[in-house]
């Protein structure tokens, strides 16, 4: 819970700061008097003055974030200072200091893609470890042991560049060609993959698995290099070196087939069968149990050799700094995209709204993405940056891409709209936002 708190804290934290500096920054440029820079909501556990006067603030509840600046729209303004006032600016001032917030997510997903880059990108190819019959995939003729290299006209070098390209074929109908390398072999092939409104109303939690892949994966060979002290193997006298070679009279050639028969027997009796340096001996293992999921599964406290990779699956890139921005640009690029995609899927019904998160689920995944290094959380940040800049682009009053809106009218007309009509569209604005609130936390729940 903890590190959830962390991570969700440190991302978000970042994220709504330089959102806000966006709008801050260029509202300063503009002559805009700001009067309160906050990060996060409810009251403040931290003020400071700076020396223009703007109060900056560090708030109870870190979930956003504002810069309220100087407006005869929120009360009185002295004469002296109404030409810093945001409502007495241009049109085009007004939509830059608007639009500031959303472009300044972009470019920090850029340089957290671009510092990426200089660490070095390392990544698994897409080599296939099975196919699933009667699965989309299953209509070529791909095999375990090829690799993939191009989906629907994307090349793929990684199974995450996989994943996302599945991602933006979420509804599709119609055909797409996969080219693939088959072992052993140096001349690609192609196949040809019929989809019809693929996944269309599902919440599509592993699209791999979906589209009826998994990936290659080293033989684990099951030989214990740790065993929980107190846990039902130490009780059963398994040792460290250990090698099984049978459960409950079945033979076995990897770790994962006793992951499985471990689970499927939870407080059941095992017979296991190990090779020691002494000979081969026979143990009665009695597997704990616990609920994962909503299902009881037996756990027996031990730990596997870690496998040795195929080295040629691994590949690593480094990057100089030109190369690098460019990099993030195209990734950034990239995920606007897919977010825009995304979003126009949901609105046309392609997209379940199932698949909405709010903040429990994006905890979940910072920390999951903490947890996986610091590689996986900076990329988990620039994404979260790119959909925060976005959801904020989207033309609903309450958001800036409803201010955008208005003043993008008020820009044509050469008038700004009435404030009835804004009042009026600020309340459906705020009901909207608020059902799409509801939803989100519901989905939370419902995943918990």
């Amino acid at each position: 819970m903890i590190q959830n708190i962390l991570s969700i804290v440190v991302a978000l934290g970042l994220l709504i700061t330089f959102h806000e500096f966006g709008h801050f920054f260029v509202a300063r440029r503009c002559g805009v008097k700001v009067l309160r820079f906050s990060v996060g909501f409810g009251k403040p556990i931290y003020r400071y003055i700076g020396k223009t006067g703007t109060e900056f603030t560090l708030a109870m509840i870190p979930l956003g974030g504002y810069v309220r600046m100087l407006d005869e729209r929120e009360g009185n303004v002295p004469e002296s200072l109404r030409s810093q006032a945001f409502n007495t600016k241009n049109v085009w001032q007004r939509i830059a200091i608007v639009a500031a917030g959303p472009v300044a997510n972009f470019i920090l997903a850029i340089v957290i893609y671009a510092l990426v880059a200089l660490l070095g990108v390392q990544s698994i190819a897409p080599k296939i470890g099975q196919v699933e019959q009667d699965s989309p995939i299953s209509q070529t003729q791909i095999q375990a042991g090829d690799e993939l290299i191009a989906i629907a006209g994307e090349s793929v070098s990684s199974w995450e560049d996989v994943n996302l390209t599945l991602a933006g074929l979420i509804g599709q109908t119609g055909t797409i060609i996969v080219r693939y390398r088959p072992e052993g072999l140096s001349a690609l092939q192609e196949g040809n993959v019929s989809l019809n409104r693929w996944l269309v109303g599902d919440e599509p939690n592993n699209l791999i698995k979906a589209f009826g892949l998994a990936p290659w994966q080293p033989v684990i060979v099951p030989i214990i290099a740790q065993v929980v002290e107190g846990g039902a193997a130490a009780e059963a006298g398994f040792l460290v070196g250990d090698e099984i070679l049978a459960v409950e009279g079945q033979s076995i050639s990897n770790w994962q087939q006793v992951v499985a028969l471990v689970q499927s027997n939870p407080v059941n009796v095992m017979s296991v069968e190990v090779r020691r340096t002494e000979g081969v001996f026979t143990l009665s293992l009695r597997p704990n149990s616990t609920e994962r999921n909503g299902k009881v599964i037996g756990y027996a406290g031990l730990a596997v050799v870690p496998p040795k990779w195929d080295e040629s699956l691994v590949r690593e890139r480094y990057y100089g700094p030109l190369d690098a921005i460019s990099y993030g640009i195209e990734q950034t690029s990239r995920m606007i995209s897919l977010t825009v995609s995304s979003i126009g899927k949901m609105l046309q019904g392609l997209i379940s709204v199932d698949n909405l998160s709010g903040p429990i689920t994006i905890a979940k995944v910072a920390s999951a993405s903490a947890d996986s290094g610091l590689q996986s959380f900076l990329k988990f940040m620039a994404y979260l940056s790119v959909s925060l800049g976005v959801l904020n682009l989207l033309p609903i009053p309450m958001l800036d891409g409803g201010h955008l809106l208005f003043f993008g009218i008020e820009a044509i007309r050469r008038k700004p709209v009435s404030e009835k009509i804004q009042s009026m569209a600020y309340r459906v604005g705020a009901s909207l936002l608020f059902a799409l609130m509801a939803i989100a936390i519901f989905n939370d729940i419902a995943r918990l």
